[in-house]
């Protein structure tokens, strides 16, 4: 049985791409805004009708990359690391998220010394708080978070630039048993061994699931929301019991993300 999960959302009615920071972004390539927006709403309504609670985070102009809501922070047991950008265009969503927080009852904040991008590089198991590093975010954020957060921290190497966060290469399906799934080519070889050795028993992506951005998806520990493109994975998924959500949201992937980027989670 799944449990009622919280999530912080950020309309994207300021969102374009005028610039490129991963090999997702093309500014030749417009957004359809109206689509986008409709695409956008169909991923917050899926969640409501499913119990879920989604609290939206006001959009901002000149921040069109603030619907990508996953990058604003990581949230557990209440506790908030704040982010810290690697490129200056998402600079000023920091301070957005930090103001929504702190208005939101959120008394324990900590802001960072070093560059993350908050769950887009840092996954939340039973076990551990997953790291990603190699694109954005500094592995000096990695023993900052575990000093705040007091859990253990496992670094995990991003060797492919189109996965340049963690959370369009690794997706935690059931974060009360240590399920995942993950797209190996992704990651160094020694992180790969160290994946196989936490996971051993993680459902593994296949190249043509993982450019879908199949593994940038949310799972409330039995429904998966995931890009519609990434078909692959939905009859694996079922064989573990979980029911595949797909979610069409080709605007949104034209700035690099999916389910997962404009979904944080208010653990």
């Amino acid at each position: 049985m799944y449990a009622a999960r919280r999530f912080l959302m950020c309309p994207p009615v300021h969102f374009r791409v005028t610039y490129s920071i991963n090999p997702w972004m093309d500014p030749a390539k417009p957004v359809d805004l109206p689509l986008a927006v409709a695409q956008w709403e169909d991923l917050r309504d899926r969640y409501r009708a499913l119990g879920h609670t989604v609290e939206e985070l006001g959009p901002v102009p000149g921040l069109p990359d603030l619907v990508y809501a996953a990058n604003g922070a990581t949230v557990v047991d209440g506790r908030v690391l704040g982010a810290r950008f690697a490129h200056p265009e998402r600079a000023g969503e920091a301070a957005v998220h930090r103001d929504w927080y702190l208005g939101h009852g959120y008394t324990e904040l900590h802001e960072p010394v070093h560059i993350n991008e908050g769950e887009g590089d840092f996954a939340v198991t039973a076990s551990w708080l997953l790291a990603g590093r190699g694109f954005r975010s500094s592995p000096l954020s990695h023993p900052e978070a575990q000093e705040f957060f007091g859990r253990p921290v496992v670094g995990l190497d991003l060797v492919d630039p189109r996965y340049y966060h963690l959370d369009t290469a690794l997706c935690v399906l059931d974060d009360a048993t240590d399920e995942v799934m993950y797209y190996p080519a992704a990651f160094s070889p020694g992180s790969r061994a160290v994946l196989a050795r936490l996971f051993p028993d993680a459902l593994l992506a296949e190249e043509a699931d993982a450019l879908a951005l199949g593994l940038n998806a949310v799972s409330d520990g039995h429904h998966v929301l995931l890009p519609q493109g990434a078909a692959g994975l939905f009859g694996p998924l079922r064989d573990r019991g979980y029911e595949p959500v797909p979610i069409d949201l080709t605007e949104l992937l034209k700035g690099g993300g999916s389910v997962k980027c404009c979904t944080a989670e208010l653990r």
